[in-house]
This record gives structure tokens, C-alpha cells and sequence, in this order.
């Protein structure tokens, strides 16, 4: 059937378009199936394999009796006769010649078996005519497709969309057909797919397939196929992909075009997508057309010359000569991409800021034209002319005039002029007008033109736009250092920002106003804040009310005014209140001693009718009267008390399921503190605290099991441990002591970190730590008794674990000047520690630094004990840590550096003086380092040099050595320099395994308004330090 089927698929062929032709005239459709016949005969001929009958009947077809086939041809053959038949017919012969095929008669006159065989191969073709007929018409149907629809037909289908599934399904209905054209290269509608792709992309969803295509529209001769092509590069491709850089050859050919709107398309995009090798590939057709006559050309040259030097600075000279003529163009389009272009020059380039210098003149002149320039409809936006090239101009000269007094004094008059000719009514003003500001504040201007500034940044605030209100707090607070006073008038308008609606206004109000406290109008300012801390949002109570606490530290009028400032922020910020307001409330009344009477009866007064939700408070209060509750019962806090009512509210707090652990520790500690001041509820306060020998809570338990001790085994040793705690040695936050050590210390603020990098901090954490140990040996022995309140006594330690018994021991300095105890109070306390048990008190030494007159032998603590107060103290375990002594006859060889910023021994003084180094010199700021090493401690004293003609204030420095090495850094001799004026700062670097010293340093200060930042790594130290 190989030969059937194959006649079979020519006449199918040839009946298919004779179907199509099914509409068209007769006569059209006589010729087309006349010609299909001649075609089909040529092919039998040639086909050797086809059978006799069917090249007879293809031979004598006539193109009517195609035509008319299905009507003439049975539609059945039985199948019987048909095998019969084919079964008793002899084989076909092969008909070759054209006689042969001549004497085939049209009549068709065969015998029967060949007619009927050829009957039954007819039947045969027909079936598979048939079947083929409606396979073609199924693919036929499936090819053809209609036009596509066109962008404006996809947008209102999708926006007509109700849901976003519906959405999605027309978006993936389209980009399959896209899908399906872009495969079949088909370039008629290219272009009207690819911009479908664009809004499809814009819309977010995916186009990247389209990436080729978008070329193909690029390298098209039409100028409608280049713009949608160049469109879809900027939409489609960046800089991180490879493809872009396909584009590089077509980008030069249009470049060199003669026609500007080609080369208009080939810069928009160069602009948008160049990377940093099509930039160097092409920077030479850009600095062409920015020399070009054409305002078209050169403005768009200039928006790409502008890419160029982002993404390659070195080629910034290239564009410098034609940069300079383009602020003499008299085209807006120029100028303000002339403007825009400089701008970037100076801001990446300190040669390009002081070439572009001289222009400043230029620059005025042209802005001056702008403001006194009449109606232009060109350029007027509501009445403003050209509002986006003053911006330009505005922001340049902020740029050009900071830290220069010339340029600045030129450009005086002409700021003035546009800050009083400007009209804020509508939004095209105000941002003239706030561009003004800011360069004012930027640049050296005179006194009253800063006050001026000050006062349209205060009619801001009156505005009724959010967004204006929200950008002159913002400014407000960048410029409030600069010239407080002048913002200090606005003070009213900027406390009426705390009650507005939008957060993010009040946010920055309350920011301003902590800015504009001092010790003038803090008793306002605080009673605004505290208004508003009650009604703020939580977000901001943890730090609206940590910085109450640092502006009451810093400028309280007196002690009970601050005092009662920290209870109302405790009291107002609930439980968002940070944990150092609750211990900078506790030091401060502990440090308060004409005070005690008077808080702890305020305490009482909150405790008494304060909510258990609210744990600050009740923190406070009980620490408060566990200390001071004797004040409290014998009438000296101006309130009535008796002893019931105490315990009452206790076991209210203890018991209460409100309050967490951390309150309840404070409450059971002083309860049991209370143990010793009250006379008649001794009982009720054991019981409570017996009943916490049971408690769930590790914590807990081990101090109701600890302090139940005190009752019965240790009774006799109750009332002088829980004697009142002498007042805190730290320093609070806000207060000037703690104020330099913030400012000379490490800055440990997330921005600083990148200054330390590898690099350990400053070892004051390690020392602290020590120092920490060391005040709880000191505060264990004051607790126990015999100890005055300041004595420094250094409790020294033996050696322990493997250490040798031979290694040289150095001694902390203590942190205050105090007097020495006399031996009676020693034995007292070495007595108090025998009486706990088990304790060895041998000394170790029985020398100090200072030989006249000589101290008695410290106290020793041991290096193993169970240690009875320990949890009274809030340490599970005790750490000793060793701690050496420096002798007269000694010399120092512990790598521990001194804890305190006090003077160096005079052995340490016996140093060999080391060659000097210049450390940093930028900025109108020089450091100069010399040296003095004794051992493995170096001292550098630092001189600091202002070589500039502005007073520097508020200066800072910082420093970081390696892990292995130790820093201290003591106190400068000032914060602020006058021109050609030094100042002091010494720093001590124990380096005890001789490593080679380095260090990375960061610098700050104030000058003429601006805070300046720099940072640097030393690392030209003279060999001799640690050789």
C-alpha cells in the first residue's frame, strides 16, 4: 500500500486546494484544479512505483471529475470481493512507456478483475484523502492565526480585569503568543510584541525572553523598530548582563547617524545602561556630539558624558574642555544638564571643585537672569521661572561655596534675593526656597542671612503640607547646632508639631526638642515631653524617655526637681522604660543623701497605689524602701506608715502573677532588707521569705533558701549585712565626668565598628572588668562593716590554678584618692570574713607604691569558698582574679595597664625618648606623635595642631590597636582649638608580647558649622618601640 498511499497524499494535495478554492468563481476554480491536475500527472509519470490503474486514471482525469470525486466514487467496496478479488488478480505490470500508457482507454474498459481491483485501491485512497482532509484542516486551523492585537487593545483587556487571576491570565495568554512569534522570527509584528512586552514587564511580571528581540528591533534600518528597540534595552538590560553588551557596535553606528533623533535614541540609552566597558568604548563618539551645534545633541550628550564619569572617573578630563562652554548656551535643556554635569565633576573630583571655582560668578549671573526674568511660557511652572534649573544652580553653589569665603561672599546677595523673591504659596517655591537654605547653612553666609534661613524653614512649619512640615523639622535639625538661638524662637511652633497627627512629624519634633534643652528652659521643655511621653506612641517611649533621663542629668536645676522628673518618666513610659532609666533613678537617689527622706516617701505614695502591670516603677520603689524604710517608719519622709501596711504591699507584689521574676527579686531582697529595719514584723517577713525556698524560680529559691539562713543560722550577722549600700562610684549618663569619658572613649555605636574591623577596642572593657571585681571586693567588705564609705583599700588576691608562686604581682591604682584604714578596721574585716568560714587571709604582700606611710597588710580572699552572700550579691560564684603589687623595689612585668587616668610612677617615668612621628595632617588638622617606653608599657603623648583659620570644636579622637596589644587613652587637655592653638591627649599601649605596632584611628570635629569625619590607619611606629 506504499504506492497507494503515496498517490494518495498527491491527490489530497490537490483536493485540499481545490477546497480552499471552495469561495472563489468557477472559472477560478476550473484553472486551479486544471493546473493541480497537470502538476499531479507530471508526478505519477516520474513515480515508477505507482500502480496502472491509478497512472490511468491520473492520466485521463479530468479537472471537472476532480472536482466532483466524492459525488462519482462509491463510498464502500465490500471487503470480501475486494480480496477476492485481489486475492485472483494477476500482478500489475509496470507501465513505462507511452504506448503502454496511451492504450489505456478513457472508457476505462478493464476485465473485471481489474476493475475491480482498481475499484478497491480507489476506495483505499479515498479513505485516506478523507483522513488526511481533516488532519490538514486541523493544522491549517492551528498555523493560521489572526493579527495580533495591538497595545492598546492588551492594556484595556488587562485593566479590565476584576481580579488578579483574571489579570494573570491575559498577561500568560499574550506573552505565549509572544512566546510562539518571537520563535518563528516573525519580523512583520515584532515591533508591536515587543512593546506589548514592555507593558507586560512594566506591569512586573517577567519579559526577559524578550532580550533578543529588543536587539534585532536595534539593528532594524526603521527608526519606529530602533525606538521600541532601544526602549526595551534600557527596560530589559543593565550592566550585569552579558547581553548588553551585544548592543556596544549597533550604539557606535547610530552615534555617527545622520540623523539627530538616532542619535538622540543611541545617547538616551548609552545614558541609561552604559557599563564601565561600553564607556571607555565610546566616551570618544560622546565628547563629539558634546562639542556638537545642535542644543538636541548636546544636551543629551551631556545627560551621558554624566554616566560615563560615574562609571569611569578617569575619563572625567576628557569632557572637561567641552563641559566649560555649556553655560553659555542659552538653551534651559543645556544648561541644566551643563549644571547637573558639573556638579558631579566636583563632588568626584577636589581639583574639579577647585577648577570649577572661578565659574561661581557665571553661575550667579545666570540665576540673577532667572529671578528677574519676565514671563517666559516656555519655562514658567505657576509662576516660577524655570524652577528645575534654579534647583540645579542652588545646589551647585551650596557645592562651590562650602569652606570657601570668597565664593560665598559672592553668592551672599543673590541668595538673599531669591530667599525674599521667592513666593511660598505654592510647592515650586518652597522647593526654591528650601534649596536656599540649605545652601545658606552649607556655605560661609553672614550671620543674617542664617537667621533668615532659620525664619522660612519656622513658615514651614506653618504650612499646612505634611510633607513641608515633615522637611523643615528635618532641617531644623540638621541646622540646630549651627545657630541654636534662631531656632530657639520657633521653640513654641515646634512643641505644637508633638500633638499632630502624622507620626513621623511628631517623631522628628521630639527629636528637635531634645536638641533645643538647655538650662534655660528645661523645666518647660520636660513638662511638654512628659505630656507627650503619657500619650506617645510605644515605639517611642524607650527612647523618648531614655533621653528625658540624659536631659534631666544634664541641666536639672536641683536634686528634687530631678529626682521627681525621673519618677514621672518612669511612671509615664510604663513597662517601655529601658533598663538604665531604672538604674540612673536607683544611683541617683542612693548618690542623694539630704534626699533619702523625701524620694522614698514619693516612692511609697507610687508603690502604694501603682498597677502590678507596671514594673519600673515597682522596681525602683522597693529598692527605694529596702534601703531607706526605717526613714519611712519614724515619720521623717512626711508620710505615715505603719509596719503591716508595708508588708501587705510586698506580699501583694511577691505573690502577684502580674509581676515578672526581675520584680519580684527586687521585692524579696528588700523584704529581706527590711528584716533589719523593722521591729515588730520580723516573723511575717521570715515567713515570706522562707515560703521562696520552694519557688519554681532557680533565682528565687536560691535567695529564699540563702536569706532564710540569715534568720536562723547567721541571725547574729543579719543586721550588719543588710546595713544600707554605700552610694554607687559610678558615673551617670548625662553628667559632665561621664560625658568626657563617653567622649574620648571608643564609640561603640554601629557606625564605628567599621573602624575597628581585625582590630580589638580599647582595652577599657577588660580593665573595667577587672575594676568591676575589684569594687565588689571593696563593696563586700563596706557591706560587712568597718570599712568607711570611699576607703579604696585594694583587696589583693593569691595566685591560682598552676601560676608560679614566684611571679611578680602589680597592684590596681585605685580608682579615687582615699584614705587608708587603720589596722583595727582591717582585723575587723578579715574577722567578718573568718566568721563565714573556712577563709585563709594570708597576705601576699606588705608593700605598696608609696613608701611613707606604710598601709597594713590588705585583706586576702580566698581562692575557693562557698561563699554564704553570694546570691545576696547577684553572683552565683565568685572569680578571683590576680591582681600583682608593685613595690619599691620591683619593677613592673604584668601586661595589666593602670584602670584610671592617674600619673605614672616615677619608675615608669625612666624611660629612653624615641625619634617622633607626624601621625595625621588633612584638614587643617595635624598630629604629632613622640614616644617613651619602659618594658612592654609605651607611652605616646599626642599633639593635635588646628592649621586652619576655623575654630574647631567638639574634637574627637579615637583609636583601635590588635587584639594582642592593650590601650588606654587618658583625658584631653580640651575639646576645642582656636586657630594655630594645640591641645594635649597622652596614650598607653602595653605591648608585652612585642609585636609590631599599628593603629587605626578616627578623627571628628566641628568647624564653621559642618561636622567633619576622617579615619587612617598608623603604621610608621619607629621599630625601637618593640624591638
Amino acid at each position: 500500500m506504499t504506492a497507494e498511499r503515496h498517490l494518495a497524499l498527491k491527490i489530497t494535495h490537490l483536493l485540499y486546494s481545490c477546497s480552499l478554492l471552495k469561495n472563489h468563481t468557477p472559472t477560478c476554480l476550473a484553472l486551479a484544479a486544471k493546473t493541480s491536475v497537470s502538476v499531479l500527472r507530471e508526478d505519477v509519470s516520474r513515480d515508477a512505483s505507482a500502480p496502472p490503474a491509478a497512472v490511468s486514471l491520473v492520466r485521463h482525469a479530468h479537472p471537472a471529475a476532480i472536482a466532483r470525486r466524492r459525488k462519482t466514487v462509491p463510498r464502500t467496496v465490500p471487503n470480501h470481493a475486494s480480496a477476492a478479488h485481489r486475492s485472483s488478480s494477476p500482478p500489475c505490470r509496470k507501465h513505462t512507456d507511452d504506448t503502454t500508457l496511451a492504450d489505456a482507454s478513457p472508457k476505462l474498459n478493464y476485465t473485471a478483475p481489474q476493475v475491480t481491483h482498481s475499484l478497491g485501491t480507489m476506495s483505499s485512497i479515498k479513505q485516506v484523502i478523507n483522513d488526511a482532509v481533516e488532519k490538514g484542516k486541523e493544522v491549517y486551523e492551528k498555523v493560521r492565526q489572526p493579527n495580533p492585537i495591538r497595545l492598546r487593545d492588551l492594556i484595556r483587556q488587562i485593566r479590565s480585569a476584576k481580579t488578579a487571576a483574571e489579570e494573570r491570565a491575559v498577561v500568560n495568554r499574550e506573552c505565549a503568543y509572544i512566546r510562539l512569534t518571537f520563535r518563528e522570527e516573525d519580523s512583520v509584528w515584532r515591533c508591536r510584541n515587543v512593546a506589548k512586552l514592555l507593558y507586560i514587564h512594566m506591569l512586573g511580571y517577567p519579559a526577559h525572553f524578550g532580550q533578543m528581540e529588543c536587539l534585532k528591533l536595534i539593528a532594524s534600518p526603521r527608526f519606529t523598530d530602533k525606538r521600541i528597540g532601544y526602549l526595551g534595552a534600557m527596560l530589559l538590560l543593565d550592566e550585569r548582563q552579558d547581553v548588553h553588551l551585544l548592543i556596544t557596535n549597533s550604539l557606535k553606528n547610530d552615534l555617527n547617524s545622520s540623523t539627530q533623533f538616532v542619535q538622540g535614541l543611541a545617547l538616551c540609552t548609552l545614558g541609561a545602561i552604559a557599563s564601565p566597558e561600553m564607556s571607555r568604548d565610546l566616551a570618544g563618539e560622546v565628547e563629539r556630539l558634546l562639542k556638537s551645534s545642535n542644543a538636541y545633541i548636546r544636551k543629551k550628550a551631556a545627560v551621558c558624558a554624566l554616566r560615563i564619569i560615574l562609571k569611569v572617573p578617569e575619563l572625567m578630563e576628557m569632557f572637561l574642555p567641552a563641559t566649560r562652554s555649556l553655560l553659555t548656551e542659552k538653551n534651559h535643556g543645556v544648561l541644566i544638564t551643563g549644571v547637573t554635569l558639573i556638579t558631579e565633576m566636583c563632588r568626584q573630583s577636589p581639583d574639579m571643585l577647585s577648577h570649577f571655582k572661578k565659574i561661581v560668578p557665571n553661575l550667579v549671573r545666570i540665576l540673577k537672569n532667572l529671578i528677574m526674568a519676565g514671563y517666559s511660557p516656555e519655562h514658567d511652572v505657576q509662576g516660577v521661572s524655570d524652577p528645575f534649573l534654579q534647583v540645579k544652580i542652588l545646589k551647585l553653589l551650596r557645592l562651590l561655596g562650602c569652606g570657601d569665603s570668597d565664593a560665598s561672599e559672592t553668592m551672599n546677595d543673590i541668595l538673599a534675593q531669591v530667599a525674599t523673591n521667592t513666593e511660598s504659596s505654592k510647592n515650586v517655591g518652597n522647593a526654591i526656597l528650601y534649596e536656599t537654605v540649605l545652601s545658606i547653612m552649607d556655605i560661609k553666609s553672614e550671620s543674617g542671612l542664617r537667621v533668615l534661613a532659620i525664619n522660612i524653614l519656622g513658615r514651614f512649619l506653618l504650612n499646612a503640607d505634611k510633607n513641608i512640615r515633615y522637611v523643615a523639622l528635618n532641617t531644623l535639625l540638621r541646622v540646630v547646632h549651627a545657630d541654636n538661638s534662631a531656632v530657639q524662637r520657633h521653640r513654641s511652633t515646634i512643641l505644637e508639631c508633638l500633638k499632630d497627627a502624622d507620626i513621623s512629624i511628631r517623631k522628628r519634633s521630639m527629636e528637635l526638642c531634645f536638641a533645643l534643652i538647655n538650662g534655660n528652659n528645661i523645666r518647660t521643655m520636660m513638662k511638654e515631653l512628659l505630656l507627650f511621653l503619657e500619650k506617645a506612641e510605644p515605639e517611642f517611649k524607650a527612647t523618648c524617655s531614655s533621653k528625658c533621663v540624659l536631659a534631666a542629668e544634664r541641666y536639672a536645676p536641683n536634686v528634687r526637681w530631678h529626682i521627681d522628673t525621673l519618677l514621672k518618666v518612669v511612671e509615664a513610659a510604663g513597662n517601655h522604660v529601658p533598663d538604665d532609666v531604672v538604674s540612673s533613678a536607683i544611683q541617683l537617689i542612693s548618690e542623694s543623701r539630704s534626699e533619702h527622706a523625701y524620694a522614698v516617701g514619693e516612692l511609697w505614695r507610687h508603690l502604694s497605689v501603682a498597677q502590678l502591670e507596671y514594673q519600673p516603677v515597682i522596681q525602683v520603689a522597693t529598692w527605694c524602701i529596702g534601703e531607706f524604710g526605717d526613714l519611712l517608719l519614724n515619720g521623717q519622709a512626711d508620710v505615715t506608715v505603719v509596719e503591716s501596711e508595708v508588708i501587705e504591699i510586698y506580699q501583694k507584689v511577691l505573690w502577684s502573677s502580674q509581676c515578672t521574676i526581675t520584680t519580684k527579686e527586687y521585692a524579696l531582697t528588700s523584704l529581706m532588707k527590711l528584716s533589719a529595719r523593722l521591729a515588730q514584723e520580723v516573723e511575717s517577713i521570715q515567713q515570706v521569705v522562707s515560703a521562696f525556698g520552694s519557688h519554681l524560680n532557680i533565682e528565687l529559691q536560691q535567695r529564699g533558701i540563702e536569706y532564710s539562713q540569715l534568720f536562723t543560722r547567721h541571725n547574729h550577722m543579719r543586721g550588719p549585712l543588710l546595713e544600707r549600700m554605700p552610694p554607687f562610684e559610678g558615673t551617670r549618663p548625662g553628667t559632665e565626668q561621664n560625658k568626657e569619658a563617653i567622649t574620648n572613649g571608643l564609640d561603640t555605636s554601629p557606625d564605628s565598628q567599621n573602624l575597628l574591623n581585625d582590630l580589638s577596642p580599647i582595652n577599657n572593657n577588660s580593665n573595667s572588668k577587672i575594676a568591676k571585681e575589684n569594687n565588689e571586693s571593696n563593696a563586700l567588705l563596706d557591706l560587712l562593716g568597718g570599712m568607711e564609705p570611699g576607703n579604696a583599700d585594694t583587696v589583693v588576691q593569691a595566685v591560682t590554678g598552676n601560676q608560679p608562686q614566684q611571679q611578680q604581682q602589680q597592684q590596681i591604682p585605685p580608682p579615687i584618692t582615699s584614705k587608708n584604714t587603720t589596722p583595727a578596721a582591717s582585723n575587723v574585716n578579715a574577722d567578718i570574713l573568718d566568721l563565714l568560714g573556712g577563709l585563709d587571709s594570708t597576705p601576699v604582700a606588705n608593700n605598696t607604691i608609696s613608701a611613707p606611710p606604710p598601709p597594713p597588710p590588705p585583706a586576702q580572699l580566698p581562692n575557693n569558698s562557698n561563699f554564704v552572700l553570694d546570691g545576696l550579691l547577684n553572683n552565683s560564684s565568685f572569680t578571683p582574679v590576680t591582681n600583682s603589687i608593685i613595690t619599691n623595689n620591683s619593677t613592673p612585668t604584668s601586661s595589666t595597664l593602670p584602670l584610671t587616668n592617674s600619673v605614672v610612677p616615677p619608675e615608669l617615668q625612666q624611660s629612653s625618648s624615641m625619634p617622633g612621628i607626624k601621625a595625621y595632617e588633612k584638614n587643617g588638622i595635624k598630629l604629632d606623635m613622640t614616644f617613651e617606653v619602659h618594658e612592654a608599657l609605651t607611652t605616646i603623648n599626642m599633639l593635635a595642631t588646628n592649621t586652619s583659620q576655623a575654630q574647631v570644636t567638639d574634637f574627637l579622637f579615637q583609636a583601635a590597636v590588635p587584639k594582642s596589644l592593650q590601650l588606654q587613652m587618658l583625658n584631653p587637655s580640651s575639646t576645642t582649638m582656636a586657630p594655630d592653638t594645640t591641645l594635649t591627649q597622652v596614650i598607653k599601649v602595653n605591648n608585652p608580647n612585642k609585636v609590631p605596632l599599628r593603629m587605626r584611628i578616627r578623627l571628628s570635629w566641628s568647624a564653621n558649622g559642618s561636622q567633619i569625619q576622617d579615619q587612617g590607619e598608623i603604621s610608621n611606629f619607629p621599630p625601637a618601640l618593640w624591638q
